[in-house]
């Protein structure tokens, strides 16, 4: 597969973990370490159940979303890793914007780095 078809198929199965409210399913597309950048702030991501926790607790910002819609931009690829840059779109306009660095592990991609972009 190339990275245009890797990071469909990955974002189709990560939109659906969101939809569905699966913050254990979300968990498992993260690399376990992973890092997350935010304005001002670097959260290491130490254990998969760090990041269901926060997922458990973020779904209410997202109550009343039963689609999301995404635009994805390959920023970069190597053999074991994929930036790509998504947009999501949900109600119709894009709302959150990322760079999502992927990396091959355990036989899977799943993401290690997560920056918040403007939308």
């Amino acid at each position: 597969m190339n990275a245009t078809e890797t990071t469909q198929t990955f974002f189709d199965a990560y939109a659906q973990s969101l939809l569905d409210r699966d913050a254990a399913a979300i968990a498992q597309l993260y690399a376990v370490p992973a890092l997350i950048l935010f304005p001002g702030q670097s959260v290491p991501v130490t254990s998969a159940e760090q990041t269901e926790q926060f997922f458990d607790s973020s779904f209410e910002q997202y109550h009343g979303i039963a689609e999301a819609n995404f635009d994805i931009t390959i920023v970069a690829e190597a053999d074991h890793s994929i930036w790509a840059d998504v947009t999501w779109t949900y109600g119709g306009a894009p709302t959150e914007r990322f760079i999502y660095q992927l990396v091959l592990a355990d036989d899977a991609w799943k993401i290690a780095v997560l920056t918040p972009l403007s939308v």
